[in-house]
C-alpha cells in the first residue's frame, strides 16, 4: 500500500483527500497547508492528521499529492522528486515553462513516477469518445464558466483553456506550426476571455475558447475527420458521433438519412450514435491509476512531458494576447 500525503487543502484539496481515503492503493498519512484556519478545519471535519511543514510530510510519505496554488507546484514538487518521491502535481504543471523545463531535469534523475493532473482526460464521456477519434483535421472548443473569484489570480488560459490545450495534444499527433490568439480582461488584471487558433503541421487546425465571464457554464468539444464528426460534453457527460458511410440507396433502410453527391458521385449514408456514458469521479480515476502506474511501473496516463507541453502551448498563447492588435492587456 503506498503511502500518501497532500499539500494543500484548500477547495480542490479535501476534494483530493476525500478520494484518496476511498482507494484502496493508498494509506492516506495527511496534509499540510500553510493556512492555519483550513488546516483546523479540515482537521475536525476528516479527522486527520497535518504535519507542520512540507518536509516533515514529503519524508513521511511514498506519494505526494500536490494541490497548492501553482506558484509553490515547482518547490514542493523539485522537493519532492530529490527524495525519489512519487508525485501527482495538479494542472497547470508549474508557473513557467522555464520552471516546467527545470522540473523535467530533476524528474529524469529521480527514480519516481510523476503524473500531471489534467483531469479531463478522465471526463467519462472523453474516454468513451478518445478511442473514436481518429486524425482530426478541425476542432472547435468552448469552455465557458460563470464568474467565480477563485481562480482569477491567473489568466484564463491558464485557469481554463489549459484542459482544452491538453486534450488537443492528446489526440493530434503532429507539431505545432502557427499560434494566432486574443482576449481581453474584464474583471481582473489577467485575460477573462480568450481565443486561440492553433495550426499543426499535419493541417489540423483547433479553435479553442474560454471565458470566466459567461452567463451559462460550457465545457464542449467538436472532432471534425474524414467520414466522421465527435461532439464530446464535458460537463453534461453526452457523447454524440456522426458517421458518414458510402450507400447504395435500393439497400439502405428507406428511414435512413442519405445524401445525393450528385454528378454521379454516389451516395453517402448519416448515422447517428449516441453511446451510454456511465458515470465515474473523474478525480479518483486520475488518481488511481496513478496507483497503477507506480505498483505496476507503467508510465502515468499523463506524463510531466504532457504537462510541459501544455503549459508551454499555453504560454505562446498568452504571449500572443499581449502582443496582438487592440488587445488591451
Amino acid at each position: 500500500m503506498l503511502k500518501i500525503g497532500v499539500l494543500g487543502a484548500g477547495h480542490l484539496g479535501k476534494i483530493h483527500i476525500k478520494c484518496i481515503r476511498d482507494i484502496e492503493q493508498y494509506r492516506f498519512v495527511g496534509f499540510y497547508d500553510p493556512d492555519y484556519n483550513i488546516t483546523e478545519k479540515v482537521k475536525s471535519e476528516f479527522g486527520i492528521m497535518n504535519f507542520a511543514n512540507v518536509d516533515d510530510l514529503i519524508n513521511s510519505v511514498d506519494v505526494v499529492d500536490i494541490v497548492t496554488p501553482t506558484v509553490s507546484h515547482f518547490e514542493c514538487a523539485a522537493s519532492a522528486l530529490k527524495k525519489s518521491k512519487h508525485v501527482f502535481i495538479e494542472k497547470p504543471i508549474v508557473a513557467s515553462p522555464e520552471e516546467a523545463s527545470e522540473l523535467l531535469k530533476i524528474a529524469e534523475e529521480a527514480n519516481a513516477k510523476v503524473q500531471v493532473g489534467h483531469v479531463e482526460r478522465f471526463n467519462p464521456a472523453f474516454m468513451v469518445a478518445e478511442p473514436v477519434i481518429n486524425q482530426p483535421m478541425f476542432i472547435e472548443t468552448h469552455r465557458l464558466g460563470q464568474f467565480n473569484p477563485r481562480g482569477t489570480d491567473v489568466p484564463v488560459v491558464l485557469d481554463l483553456m489549459i484542459h482544452d490545450i491538453d486534450i488537443v495534444l492528446s489526440v493530434v499527433n503532429s507539431s505545432v506550426k502557427k499560434i494566432s490568439a486574443s482576449g481581453v480582461p474584464i474583471v481582473s488584471d489577467t485575460p477573462d476571455i480568450a481565443n486561440a487558433r492553433i495550426e499543426f503541421d499535419n493541417g489540423c487546425v483547433a479553435n479553442l475558447t474560454a471565458s470566466r465571464m459567461s452567463m451559462k457554464n460550457m465545457r464542449k468539444s467538436r472532432f471534425f475527420q474524414r467520414d466522421a464528426y465527435i461532439s464530446v460534453d464535458f460537463l453534461e457527460h453526452k457523447v454524440e458521433i456522426v458517421r458518414i458511410k458510402d450507400v447504395d440507396p435500393a439497400n439502405a433502410d428507406p428511414l435512413s438519412l442519405i445524401i445525393d453527391l450528385g454528378n454521379g458521385k454516389g451516395y453517402k449514408e448519416i448515422l447517428l450514435e449516441k453511446p451510454d456514458v456511465k458515470p465515474h469521479n473523474a478525480i479518483k480515476y486520475e488518481l488511481e491509476s496513478f496507483a497503477d502506474a507506480i505498483t505496476k511501473d507503467k508510465t502515468p496516463s499523463i506524463t510531466i512531458f504532457d504537462g510541459y507541453e501544455a503549459l508551454n502551448i499555453a504560454h505562446q498563447i498568452m504571449d500572443k494576447i499581449r502582443i496582438a492588435p487592440n488587445n488591451l492587456v
